[in-house]
């Protein structure tokens, strides 16, 4: 019902800012609702990143140790796969992603290390990869506890 106010009100608007045009053509029902937050359909065709493992949990370490994980993936898709970026939730995860396309039936990995300076008890730092896969975004967790040294 607000979608079809919304059109209702642009399309006064729009008939009445093109007022005093020779070639006016404003018909009714001829405007189409661009405010659907329905996503697109993805591509039958896209890049499909597919971990081995979404998850690591490296247990307990002490304060001031790095933990350093590969997450393993595959591109499941039938397209090449480009990872744009990888951005952890702290300065203190780094990740690490290839920068070359990875074929469809290819394997990589992502590397991800985690420095545990200044950090204390459980801890759970997430990985965004953005990619043109479908879809254009997943997560990756390293998960534990970390100690007095």
């Amino acid at each position: 019902m607000k979608h079809l106010f919304v059109l209702g009100i642009a399309g006064v608007l729009l008939a009445s800012c093109h007022q005093g045009t020779a070639k006016q053509d404003v018909k009714a029902g001829s405007l189409t609702d661009t405010t659907s937050s329905a996503a697109k359909p993805a591509s039958p065709d896209a890049a499909i990143l597919s971990f081995e493992k979404e998850s690591y949990d490296f247990g307990k370490i002490k304060q001031g140790e790095k933990v350093h994980y590969d997450f393993k993936f595959k591109n499941t898709g039938k397209s090449p796969l480009i990872i744009s970026n990888a951005t952890a939730t702290c300065g203190c995860t780094i990740p690490e992603s290839p920068t070359e396309p990875i074929k469809p039936g290819e394997e990589s990995v992502i590397k991800v290390v985690f420095n545990s300076a200044g950090k204390m008890g459980m801890q759970d730092k997430v990985v965004t990869i953005t990619s043109n896969g479908n879809p254009n975004t997943n997560q990756v967790h390293l998960t534990g506890e970390v100690t007095q040294p």
